[in-house]
């Protein structure tokens, strides 16, 4: 359902068929891990998940690599051992047999790539967007993507995406002005990105919290689909 860059990066090589049953979490101990993400938890839609740790969390948490644990009992482990996460995220991803309709829509007349000579633009979306929302949608115009629409010449839905590290996968966000939410320009930015991002050989990956109702329904209506839900140890 979901192309191999998605599937090897959060299952290792793993068929999903050898995954462990629901409620159940394969432990995969990687010293590679960047500190951020030095402790995570993925539990896929419908299969068992995959807890990712560094070795000195694994010893930590008294857990050996390629063994499995109780998604319940994992979680009283980490309790005990004082370690807090940062919260669940849905993950989502556009699903293999849509990727060729995608990446062969036609270009929109409202929507554009965005570039450093849109910074005015950009500048007046910015201080247009409620902070709260700049803040959760993390939409940058110096991300590695980043597209836009405009209503009457003026820039009112944006959205980016940035390469996680030694990855491709590529991490998205997207804001619409209040005064334009539901005339689906979020949906039509998100698409546009999303194909340029697979033309590029990278795989669109969209996150919200898992009470971000809005947020659920516009990966909805831009055709993803839900993958896991994602967890990863807090920052200090």
């Amino acid at each position: 359902m979901y192309s191999r860059t998605v599937t090897d990066h959060w299952f290792g090589g793993v068929a999903r068929s050898d995954l462990p049953a629901p409620g159940i979490l394969r432990i995969a101990v990687d010293a590679a891990l960047p500190p951020n993400r030095r402790l995570s938890v993925l539990e896929p839609i419908d299969t068992g998940g995959v807890v990712r740790l560094t070795p000195g969390i694994a010893a930590e948490l008294g857990l050996a690599a390629e063994t499995h644990i109780g998604a319940d009992e994992f979680a009283a482990v980490v309790n005990r051992a004082g370690i807090v996460l940062n919260g669940a995220d849905h993950v989502f991803y556009f699903p293999l047999a849509e990727h060729a309709a995608l990446t062969a829509a036609p270009p929109s007349d409202t929507v554009r790539r965005l570039r450093p000579d849109d910074a005015a633009a950009f500048a007046a979306f910015e201080e247009a967007a409620p902070d709260d929302d700049l803040d959760e949608a993390f939409v940058e115009l110096d991300h590695w993507l980043v597209y836009g629409a405009f209503v009457s010449g003026e820039l009112v839905a944006a959205a980016s995406m940035y390469p996680w590290t030694r990855t491709r996968l590529a991490d998205l966000g997207v804001l619409t002005l209040p005064a334009f939410r539901g005339r689906g320009l979020a949906r039509e930015t998100v698409r546009a990105l999303s194909a340029d991002a697979l033309r590029q050989g990278y795989e669109p990956q969209y996150r919200c919290q898992l009470d971000n109702h809005a947020s659920v329904a516009l990966a909805a209506s831009a055709g993803l689909q839900r993958f896991a839900t994602w967890d990863v140890i807090a920052q200090d």
